[in-house]
């Protein structure tokens, strides 16, 4: 999975951290405050969004009264940026595989679509932050996932070529932006996307249940890598 690479990228959220769990309590409870009804097709619209992308299409889809985008994502840093800080863990081997990373000089980068204050909140928290050469989010770069503009983002302030890096992903609209910048993707398993594993493994160079299965060399090696 490594061989030839020299940068490896993470998305943050259900990829190196355990946090997906924290969106769909914030969208209750904000859509119960302003008694909103979410479109059938809710989660698949937001999917890969970055923060901005995602506040954006809660003002143009619920036109709540005199609600802009920039109060929705501050109101939205309000509820979550003490979660993240508190309550959020790396994956099982994360931190094991970090120091590994570190350990042969490869460079680490974040690729996330979550806002930076939050962002930055959760890998301080945890001790993570020291250990990337390189935080980016969505809102920084043109579109959100999955297109590549952060990927590539990150690749560029790493100074590698995007088939230099590994990518570490856990929902498809991710997984299709590592791909899509040029650069091989580990899918990574996370309860909130357990339906849409097999896409995952479809989409996907590899497949982890958790980090310890890399350095144990137990992954699995998908369908689109043979």
């Amino acid at each position: 999975m490594l061989d030839g690479k020299k940068a490896v990228i993470f998305d943050m959220d259900g990829s190196l951290v355990d946090s997906m769990w924290i969106w769909p309590e914030v969208d209750r409870i904000y859509m119960e405050k302003y008694h909103l009804t979410p479109p059938e097709t809710f989660y698949k619209d937001i999917e890969g969004m970055s923060y901005t992308e995602t506040a954006q299409y809660f003002v143009d889809t619920f036109q709540t009264p005199g609600q802009t985008r920039e109060q929705v994502m501050q109101e939205w840093r309000d509820m979550t940026v003490e979660l993240y800080a508190t309550k959020v863990f790396p994956k099982p081997g994360a931190m094991e595989f970090l120091k590994e990373m570190k350990r042969r000089g490869i460079l680490l980068g974040i690729a996330t679509s979550n806002d930076r204050e939050i962002a930055e909140a959760a890998l301080n928290a945890r001790g993570l932050g020291v250990y990337f050469d390189s935080v980016r989010t969505s809102c920084e770069v043109e579109a959100g996932k999955p297109a590549p503009d952060v990927y590539l983002k990150v690749a560029e302030d790493l100074d590698v070529a995007p088939e230099e890096c590994l990518v570490f992903e856990d929902i498809p609209n991710g997984i299709m932006a590592g791909k899509n910048a040029g650069m091989e993707v580990c899918a990574v398993y996370d309860e909130f996307s357990i339906k849409d594993d097999e896409e995952k493994r479809r989409l996907a160079d590899y497949f982890i249940r958790d980090f310890f299965e890399i350095m144990n060399h137990t992954y699995e090696k998908c369908r689109v890598a043979e």
